[in-house]
């Protein structure tokens, strides 16, 4: 049986802000642009009874919370702090899954310190974190990545939560499903409707009826609501796909600009490609037309994408099956994967990043 911690930085990018900028302590503080597209990346602790969370608009978060302070991102600084808590991990085992700059999975069952006990490594780590960076982690520790995820949001901030195999039955059944990985609202309304509700209640529907109503997730929920995740710490993974978008301060109805405005996407794409070194033979396209409205549509050829000559032609024609002459476009991302998927795997999902070319001189 595996001993596996995760590992969640507290409001990470806000607390950073605020250890860098006193003048920002015990403050409400949103980290992101400031503008009428922004988004909040991340809240402080202290905006968040105001209901202010992250990928919230910031005009909305402005509007809960009038002294909201909008910190923008500094991402070098992020990545600086974020190989500092890397390096403490790696004192303990290499086997590390770095799930984004603020959290990570480690496997300890066999750890460079010889520590039996998963949660006194769990306490050291956090205290070293403390030490060194001033800021405070929370940490869930289990026997599997499912329960561990789970158990480290449950006493945040600054928190350790244990499941014990023996107590892991009860404690999923316990738990709301939106808290089980891979339920997403769509898929909850579809479990309200069939009057699960709770974990338990998942439980009790045969494997049959799981598969037939949610396809290959099916198999994965059933064994969810049974404690049961043999996915291993990955401490690498394959990239699955490159991409951008862009978020307009005002929606596009011009074709001309439209057009403009995917040429640039294209420059952008075809540089995070040479940087990455990816290689991927389909590229999707990814509209919204307002903040509820997506579309995307993807086209997979027979040779890898490369260059703005092999991406922008396609891009077009992708562009031209969308119907986007008859909307105002908010949103649009381009992105390049491989011809190839997996199946369902939440962590692999094309990941969207948001580009830096400028919207307007």
């Amino acid at each position: 049986m595996r001993k596996i911690i995760h590992i969640d930085m507290d409001a990470f990018f806000a607390s950073v802000e605020q250890r860098d900028n006193p003048e920002l302590r015990g403050k409400p503080i949103a980290v992101g642009y400031d503008g009428p597209r922004g988004v909040v990346s991340t809240a402080s602790y202290e905006a968040r009874p105001y209901g202010v969370h992250s990928a919230m608009s910031i005009v909305q978060a402005k509007r809960r919370c009038p002294d909201l302070i909008i910190v923008p991102c500094h991402f070098d600084r992020y990545k600086e702090v974020s190989r500092q808590i890397h390096q403490i991990f790696h004192e303990y085992t290499d086997l590390v899954e770095p799930i984004s700059l603020d959290e990570a999975f480690l496997d300890v069952t066999e750890n460079k310190k010889g520590i039996s006990m998963a949660i006194d490594i769990a306490k050291e780590i956090k205290q070293k974190i403390f030490e060194r960076t001033s800021l405070t982690a929370s940490a869930g520790v289990s026997y599997n990545k499912l329960l561990a995820k789970i158990a480290s949001d449950m006493r945040k901030p600054d928190g350790i939560y244990i499941v014990h195999p023996d107590r892991a039955m009860d404690f999923i059944g316990s738990l709301p499903i939106e808290k089980l990985w891979g339920v997403g609202p769509r898929t909850a309304a579809k479990m309200h409707e069939m009057g699960v509700f709770k974990g338990e209640q998942l439980r009790n529907i045969s494997y049959n009826h799981m598969t037939q109503v949610f396809g290959k997730m099916g198999k994965i929920y059933y064994n969810f609501s049974r404690g049961i995740d043999e996915r291993p710490v990955i401490v690498s993974r394959e990239r699955k796909s490159v991409g951008c978008e862009r978020t307009f301060r005002e929606d596009l109805h011009i074709e001309s600009k439209i057009i403009i405005e995917l040429y640039h996407l294209t420059l952008e794409l075809v540089e995070r490609l040479t940087r990455n070194q990816f290689e991927g033979r389909t590229l999707t396209l990814k509209l919204k037309w307002d903040a509820t409205t997506q579309i995307t549509r993807s086209l997979t050829q027979g040779k890898i994408l490369r260059t703005k000559h092999d991406i922008l032609p396609l891009a077009k024609l992708l562009l031209s099956e969308t119907g986007y002459k008859k909307h105002s476009i908010r949103l649009m991302g381009l992105s390049v994967s491989s011809s190839i998927t997996d199946g369902f795997d939440e962590e692999n999902k094309p990941i969207w990043v948001e580009g830096d070319l400028p919207f307007e001189k």
